[in-house]
């Protein structure tokens, strides 16, 4: 074997990089605190019971089967000690010549980490499974109960964050409950349900031009989602929401509302930004590292003054271009900046509902909804999910029925 190549996190930016030392003689670990890889940008629709939880995770052992030069690690790393090229995780300890530090990152609260506990973020599986049973048990609780405003809270859910994640989670919870489940219950009409999307900027999806956002927002509206921009959250506890005009009172409360660094990357003591994400060098190493590449979410790559946006194509093409340098052996001096492939912006609002802008390109409506069904599909890891997932957005779209509403175990 070759050098020692230690990658943190399977997920879209580990998994690219792994691919990329494909055919070489490095000895390669792969550490990651699941044994799987994660979809992310279908999570929500695992939350809102559209599609199992197997139909976007794929085991990482199976995608790395046929490199045998590959190890793959279930644990949490605790520490990254750049000096001493070792990396420790919660039980074992790794020595390496390169690093890839490829581990995401977790919801931030603001300052406010005791709102956690009532307010799920949507950023791993088990968030996902747990947001997905307890909104089914909200309803079957409100199905026996006789009290109106026990009733209200149980049918009255509130997404914090106005981004990709949030406008895609209020449009899903908006299609199950006005048309999946409108005659499931006998007592209550979940096509009542109040539906809030809390957004503390003028705007919901500030990545996109104002018209195409304005878009977005009547076409939730119109699904019956009660959107409230320039709404701060002041503070969130077991009775509800606070807001400037007051509590929204639930028992239903989805945090997309931030992100920021792991708290392992304070071990790196290297310089982060002040969402503890680490500012990178042109070539997505660290200051005075140049074997040690943090990538994807975890970093914060500036360009003009701005850091790349969060999303899988920055993760994926940073892992390709940082596995090159490890596989041609480039030094530090002779290594060219990288340069981030801007592929357009695209989200998905709901049933035949989607925007989309790509270079000077806008699209809106079942156009940009058919362009985000095959963009999601191609890029889907492994094929047997792809053929599952189409069945699924087929007999959605078909029967107006989400199939995985199944009570797995309460987690809250």
């Amino acid at each position: 074997m070759g050098k020692k190549v230690v990658i943190l996190g399977g997920g879209f930016g580990g998994i690219t990089a792994v691919k990329g030392l494909k055919g070489t003689n490095f000895d390669i670990t792969l550490i990651d605190r699941t044994n799987h890889n994660l979809f992310l940008p279908i999570l929500f629709q695992v939350a809102a019971a559209a599609i199992s939880p197997g139909d976007i995770a794929v085991p990482i052992r199976g995608l790395v089967k046929n490199m045998k030069n590959v190890r793959v690690v279930l644990g949490e790393t605790t520490s990254i000690d750049t000096e001493n090229k070792r990396v420790q995780t919660d039980q074992y300890g790794f020595d390496y010549d390169y690093l890839i530090v490829a581990i995401g990152a977790k919801a931030s609260y603001f300052g406010h980490d005791e709102w956690a506990k009532h307010a799920i973020s949507v950023r791993t599986l088990k968030d996902a499974l747990t947001i997905k049973d307890k909104m089914l048990y909200s309803f079957e609780n409100a199905e026996m109960l006789d009290d109106q405003k026990e009733i209200e809270k149980h049918l009255t859910f509130v997404i914090v964050g106005g981004g990709p994640i949030g406008v895609e989670m209020s449009g899903a919870l908006a299609e199950i409950t006005r048309r999946s489940m409108r005659k499931n219950f006998r007592r209550i009409d979940p096509s009542k349900t109040k539906i809030i999307l809390l957004e503390a900027a003028d705007k919901i999806l500030p990545a996109f031009s104002n018209d195409m956002s304005m878009k977005a927002l009547k076409a939730l509206t119109k699904m019956g989602v009660d959107v409230r921009t320039q709404t701060m959250v002041t503070g969130i506890d077991e009775k509800g929401v606070y807001t400037k005009d007051g509590i929204i009172e639930t028992y239903n409360i989805i945090w997309a509302a931030g992100a920021q660094g792991h708290d392992v990357i304070k071990t790196m003591k290297t310089e982060t930004d002040r969402n503890l994400r680490v500012l990178v060098e042109p070539d997505f190493s660290i200051k005075g590292h140049p074997e040690v590449f943090v990538i994807g979410d975890a970093c914060a790559y500036m360009v003009n003054g701005r850091p790349l946006p969060a999303v899988a194509p920055t993760a994926t093409q940073s892992g390709r271009y940082v596995a090159g340098i490890i596989r041609k052996g480039i030094r530090k001096e002779d290594r060219k900046p990288f340069k981030f492939f801007d592929k357009g912006n695209l989200a998905v609002i709901g049933h035949s509902k989607a925007i989309l802008e790509t270079h000077g390109l806008k699209l809106s409506g079942f156009p940009a909804w058919i362009i985000w069904l095959v963009v999601h599909l191609v890029v889907l890891i492994g094929g047997r999910s792809r053929y599952k997932v189409l069945a699924e957005w087929l007999w959605h779209y078909i029967a107006r029925d989400y199939g995985f509403r199944v009570i797995s175990q309460r987690t809250w």
